[in-house]
């Protein structure tokens, strides 16, 4: 899902920018006023989980990698804004520090990331849980289905972004297929743990799950 360095045209590049700095304007104002100290230190634990889950890579055909991504868990917790600012704070430093993803391509990724996969899960589980107390059931039907088609809507998002640069090898017809093939299989074994985590969370700490509305 991370697309690394010379993959992307400047003009690609830099509208995937302009999208990220208008999205993070606009969720840095709606954030601003439920930042407390409670909501900081849940945002930071989330954060560094999210950072060791997506450490696990599987190299896919042309150069970019298929792992766990995380996004539909923050949205399903914190909500679409915060959940938006704390995947951007992993892959920054994952950008920065660890070379995990280009600095040319963060807008990109950002976008499929953080602001995709996090606002598909948190409105597909916001859908299937509407009613003041959901079941069981719903809440992992929710979570499950939300954390699958985030990660294969985000792998799709990153396929189209390949396949219109011009620096990239392969087109349309290759990129898509295989970013949404093999994120379709892992988004079901994210989709199995983002469900697990939901329900454990439910039984444990409910409050948790209600800071996303």
């Amino acid at each position: 899902m991370h697309i690394p360095d010379g993959f992307l045209d400047p003009v690609t590049a830099g509208l995937t920018y302009l999208i990220l700095i208008l999205y993070g304007f606009f969720a840095l104002r709606r954030v601003r006023k439920v930042l407390t100290p409670e909501v900081v230190s849940l945002s930071s634990v989330l954060a560094a989980g999210v950072f060791a889950a997506q450490m696990l890579n599987w190299p896919l055909p042309g150069g970019t990698s298929l792992h766990f991504v995380g996004g539909a868990l923050a949205g399903i917790m914190l909500g679409p804004w915060l959940g938006f600012l704390t995947m951007f704070l992993v892959l920054l430093i994952q950008c920065l520090v660890f070379h995990d993803g280009g600095i040319t391509a963060l807008g990109a990724n950002a976008i499929n990331m953080a602001i995709i996969d996090v606002l598909i899960g948190y409105l597909v589980y916001q859908l299937f849980t509407s009613k003041s107390h959901p079941s069981n059931s719903n809440r992992a039907l929710g979570a499950s289905l939300g954390a699958w088609l985030g990660i294969v809507i985000a792998g799709a998002a990153a396929g189209l972004q390949l396949g219109y640069s011009p620096l990239f090898p392969y087109g349309f017809a290759i990129t898509l297929p295989v970013m949404i093939g093999w994120h379709a299989v892992l988004g079901i074994i994210e989709g199995v743990i983002t469900a697990l985590v939901v329900l454990y969370l439910a039984q444990r700490a409910p409050t948790l799950l209600t800071k996303g509305r």
